[in-house]
């Protein structure tokens, strides 16, 4: 009994802490104890033997305590803080899902208002068809005539204004939460909890319209401050002027509106928009931010200001924002356009008419951003090289906004046409004013004596994967760049050393590094420095880097993004480049134009049209304009034609036998040699690659394809190239197939991983396989990737004695 009394004492102290040993017993901690393990354990989650064993001797508050038992409690800690993350995971998770819950139950409570709308309509209509009309109408009978009467929707008097605000207000909200359009849900964006958001498009109203609903940790002041902000997040905004602001009588703000909106290609002229923008707090507490256009009379801005713009028309669109009980807010955003497409060329009027490229370009994309800038405000976003993550954004609208400047050549920025000599070949430009720089710093800013010159082009593209080919652009450079031009324009930043010609002979390898600086939150834009390796072919600059650094944005490399444009958009920086260095960007744009055609058999198939646009920008001195002049023409016209034998090469219906994918899945190629490498396998190693139920032709190749190892396979040569990998080995060297024959084996591995290939490459040769111990290799885009062990082995043809190639297996491969 006094036992009991005394462990029960104890087992009640505050002072005293209990942990279960490996043994299943209770080993008692002081909090003296915990205490100094805790702050161990801040400092090294995971000690090694020998630290533990010099955490004993240093402490001696811990000397009675068995190294052993402190491993268990290290195990212990580390498996609380796992379970405490996991929790917190779950219950955001939770949170999400009650909104997302929410947001469905609105969205299935306005389908049955459309479905009991529509019952209606139908019903009413049956009786019209059975009810037999009066035939004829007495003609004496008095006509109605009807007086018009004075609007009260003038937009030349504040109650006018007030009046179509209401109207506004009223027709935004039926599209938002009602039925007003026939909304679909966008393909490829289901909802779900990892989801950004709700999206939907119109499916026949007048106009373009999409509509997106989501969830987002931020107030509703917050929020509309944002998006009211429309240059900050819609990149085709080019500028946005309040010119008259009034408070409203219900406690409202009106405002009107100027809106300039940039020409996505060369082919077609900008739009600008002339709007009414009506700001108000609803009873329910939410917040409304909604537009339209105003037509008529009015005082709009001045036709000069115009004069390259086409008018559009937005009908009723805005923000409905609402608070949630938890935090945050509840976002609807409607964009509802008229984008005039009457007056751009036929092949083009896809892209003013559908909704899938206004729900990419501005309501998935204001969205993204609202939810981007919460992820930064709560700190979930990792910097890039130590840069903050406004500097990051600010770097990627200014490389975005100076590609459209290009792209549109406003003469109110300085620009002026040097010639055209048809709609396929160059166009040139120059800007004799443009100063590169930023308002914040003069003295990084850099004026050029003779100007900028800006080459562009645009040309169609035939059923051409526009992710695709974005990525081959940026992963395989010399493709289609001169690395001299590259030179010459990264000599620009520095200060009396642009001449050309005249620069230092410097040989470049060819070869870059990508190293990244911050991706948006689902990945659909990337910024990054590449560094483009050159080497001095003068011996006195041997100790001098002849590297040439570009700031560079990616987007749209999603293959499933229906209606997303892909850029890559490219800028020659300093080493250390500032916050407010200058940038002279240059680039591509590939926007898909889907057309939908009849087949012979009457069934409707789609034929995909790309739009590419290159602008490239040239600093000169006034004497070296001619000159600067040709080289910029034959440079911008070689790059075109790389990019069209690449699009040839990568487009289904192409046939480059150097370039395109020689083993794509599902070709007979592919399937021998699906079975000569698992046969192979088996073979030499004496087990199954792939389980024996699924040895038949195409289970096989599905099975190999969708192998959860990395599986790659590298030709027999001096120097060996990658020739076939599954998704896996895609996935883990951030490749392509089309591009997988341009990577050589002794790229991908480290020098360790090297030297183990090398000494046991004889065992390889002759019993026919080897395993390799685990390390780091990289992938193609310069990001480590950690594997446990590679397996190498021959493969041998169908009469088992040809070696065809090696394969290489990667096991439990992750990016570090």
């Amino acid at each position: 009994m006094a036992m009991a009394i005394a462990h029960h004492r104890e087992s009640s102290s505050g002072s005293l802490t209990r942990h279960l040993d490996s043994t299943g017993k209770y080993v008692r901690y002081t909090s003296e104890q915990v205490e100094a393990l805790e702050r161990v354990y801040a400092e090294c989650p995971k000690p090694s033997s020998l630290r533990r064993q010099q955490l004993i001797r240093e402490c001696p508050i811990l000397s009675n305590i068995e190294p052993k038992q402190i491993k268990v409690w290290f195990q212990n800690r580390r498996c609380r803080e796992k379970q405490r993350k996991e929790a917190s995971r779950l219950q955001t998770v939770n949170r999400k899902l009650n909104a997302m819950n929410k947001l469905l139950m609105e969205e299935n409570d306005r389908l049955q208002k459309q479905v009991s709308q529509l019952v209606c309509e139908n019903g009413f209509m049956r009786q019209q068809l059975q009810t037999v009309p009066a035939a004829t109408t007495d003609a004496s009978c008095d006509s109605v005539v009807t007086t018009p009467q004075p609007s009260k929707t003038d937009a030349n008097n504040p109650a006018g204004l007030l009046s179509i605000a209401e109207e506004t207000l009223a027709e935004f909200l039926s599209k938002a939460t009602g039925t007003a359009v026939d909304w679909v849900q966008m393909p490829g964006m289901k909802p779900g909890p990892d989801s950004v958001g709700i999206f939907a498009i119109s499916q026949s109203c007048g106009g373009v319209a999409a509509r997106a609903c989501g969830l987002v940790s931020l107030e509703p002041a917050k929020i509309a401050e944002i998006l009211k902000d429309r240059p900050s997040w819609f990149r085709d905004c080019r500028s946005l002027e309040v010119f008259t602001m009034f408070p409203a009588g219900n406690g409202g703000t009106i405002e009107l509106v100027y809106t300039q909106v940039y020409a996505p290609t060369t082919l077609a002229p900008a739009r600008d928009f002339w709007t009414l923008r009506y700001t108000i707090t609803l009873e329910n507490g939410s917040l409304v931010v909604c537009e339209r256009s105003l037509s008529g009379s009015g005082a709009g801005p001045s036709p000069a200001a115009a004069a390259q713009f086409v008018r559009a028309e937005m009908l009723p669109s805005g923000y409905l924002i609402r608070p949630c009980e938890g935090g945050g807010s509840i976002i609807h955003i409607v964009d509802h356009l008229n984008l005039e497409a009457w007056n751009v060329p036929e092949v083009l009027r896809p892209l003013y008419e559908s909704s899938k490229v206004v729900a990419q370009n501005m309501t998935i994309a204001a969205l993204r951003y609202v939810r981007q800038i919460a992820q930064e405000t709560s700190g979930e976003v990792v910097y890039g090289l130590g840069r903050q993550p406004a500097v990051l954004r600010t770097f990627s609208q200014r490389l975005s906004r100076g590609f459209n400047d290009l792209v549109n050549g406003f003469n109110d920025n300085g620009w002026s046409l040097i010639n055209c000599e048809g709609a396929e070949d160059v166009v040139l430009a120059v800007n004799s004013t443009k100063n590169f720089g930023t308002t914040s710093n003069p003295a990084n800013s850099l004026t050029y004596p003779g100007g900028v010159l800006c080459a562009k082009a645009s040309m169609l593209l035939q059923n051409v994967p526009p992710a695709v080919l974005v990525r081959f652009l940026r992963e395989h450079r010399s493709e289609w760049a001169d690395f001299n031009i590259d030179a010459y324009s990264a000599a620009t930043l520095k200060a009396n050393s642009y001449a050309y010609p005249g620069m230092r002979p410097t040989r470049f390898t060819g070869s870059q590094i990508i190293m990244p600086l911050g991706h948006t939150i689902e990945h659909e834009e990337l910024l990054e420095v590449i560094r483009l390796e050159g080497h001095p072919m003068v011996q006195e600059d041997t100790f001098v880097s002849r590297d040439i650094h570009l700031l560079q944005i990616c987007s749209g490399i999603n293959e499933n993004a229906v209606g997303a444009c892909s850029e890559l958009i490219f800028a020659p920086i300093d080493e250390m480049f500032p916050d407010d260095a200058p940038l002279l960007p240059s680039g591509f744009r590939i926007i898909p134009l889907d057309s939908r055609t009849s087949d012979a058999k009457g069934a409707l198939t789609t034929q995909r049209t790309l739009d590419l646009t290159s602008s490239l920008e040239f600093p000169f001195e006034s004497s070296m304009q001619d000159n600067v002049m040709n080289m910029a023409q034959q440079y911008v016209r070689s790059v075109i034609s790389s990019v069209q034998r690449v699009a040839m090469a990568i487009s289904p219906s192409g046939g480059s036998p150097s370039l395109g994918p020689k083993l794509s899945p599902g070709s007979p190629e592919a399937l021998t040699l699906a079975h000569w490498i698992c046969k192979s396998y088996s073979l030499q190693l004496g087990t199954e690659l792939i389980s024996s139920d699924s040895l038949e032709s195409d289970s096989l190749l599905k099975n190999l394809w969708n192998h959860q190892d990395a599986i790659l396979c590298c030709s027999l040569k001096s120097l060996p190239v990658f020739m076939f990998a599954n998704q896996a080995g895609l996935d883990m060297l951030e490749t392509t197939l089309v591009a997988l024959q341009d990577i050589t084996l002794d790229k991908i591995f480290d020098e360790a991983g090297r030297k183990a290939l090398c000494s046991d490459f004889p065992k390889l040769m002759q019993q026919g396989f080897a395993y390799l111990p685990g390390g780091i290799c990289a992938s193609t885009m310069g990001r480590h990737v950690s594997y446990e062990q590679a397996i190498a082995w021959k493969v041998l043809e169908a009469d088992e004695t040809t070696v065809h190639c090696l394969a290489f297996s990667f096991i439990n491969w992750s990016f570090v």
